[in-house]
């Protein structure tokens, strides 16, 4: 087990992985890993070296969920002063949607209620073929909570998410690519160097463009009409910066652009 319950590791290339660290408890959101979450995603906030964040799992495990065993050992609390620590457990593992930078969720093993929310709070989403998916809260009794009633219709359209959220049924990851949970699937041992390689294309494309792509993008326009008006003032933001100029001579010049984010 690593000492820490969240392990940082900050590449040159701009990306940075972070791994769940607590192989032994399958991952689970322990009030240590929460803390340490929270910390490292708002230390980020505005940090313009960061051009992607790849999250995976240590062990045969993404995230097992949240930790409930404090319910157990507090059996009277009431519904206010359990909705008072929920509401701040969803917000801090949600912090990753607030990142400017785009995040890749590398699931490479089981991914569990509060756990799959992870993972769909992520931009993008890679998955063993051997990882197992599953949405359970109704099957333990409890309404979904971490956003799971917004996250997952977001991600495979509101049949698909009723039948996941009602049924609490596990998939694998070639049925959550036909689901459109998961944007592509690999051979366990594949999945992280994979996600890793998105992460770097990621990281070294334009980072205004990009950071201004995902922001359109978590607009969720309304309309057409609403994307344009958006796009009419994001594309000419990149028009007037130093790295179009770098893109289109790197273009001319059969060259990998070199961009410095102004």
């Amino acid at each position: 087990m690593s000492e820490e319950p969240l392990r940082v590791d900050r590449r040159d290339d701009g990306v940075v992985v972070l791994t769940l660290a607590l192989p032994d408890r399958r991952n689970a959101m322990t009030g240590e890993l929460t803390a340490a979450w929270g910390q490292t995603i708002a230390a980020m906030r505005g940090d313009r070296s960061v051009r992607c964040v790849v999250v995976t799992g240590e062990g045969s495990a993404f995230c097992a969920g949240g930790d409930l065993s404090w319910l157990a050992e507090s059996p009277d609390l009431s519904v206010d002063t359990i909705r008072d620590r929920m509401l701040p457990f969803y917000r801090t593992w949600l912090s990753i949607r607030e990142l400017e930078a785009p995040s890749i969720a590398a699931i490479n093993g089981h991914a569990v209620g509060a756990g799959l929310c992870l993972a769909l709070a992520c931009d993008i989403r890679y998955a063993a073929r051997t990882a197992k998916m599953s949405a359970p809260f109704t099957q333990l009794g409890m309404h979904a909570g971490m956003a799971a009633t917004y996250l997952l219709p977001e991600a495979v359209g509101a049949a698909a998410a009723r039948d996941l959220l009602l049924t609490g049924r596990t998939v694998d990851g070639e049925e959550a690519l036909r689901l459109g949970l998961v944007s592509a699937v690999y051979d366990a041992e594949q999945v992280l160097d994979s996600s890793l390689a998105a992460a770097a294309r990621i990281a070294g494309a334009g980072p205004i463009a990009t950071r201004l792509t995902k922001a359109g993008l978590r607009a969720g326009h309304g309309s057409l009409e609403e994307a344009l008006q958006y796009e009419s003032l994001a594309q000419p933001v990149t028009f007037a910066t130093e790295d179009l100029r770098e893109g289109l001579a790197a273009t001319r010049e059969r060259r990998t652009p070199n961009f410095a984010g102004r």
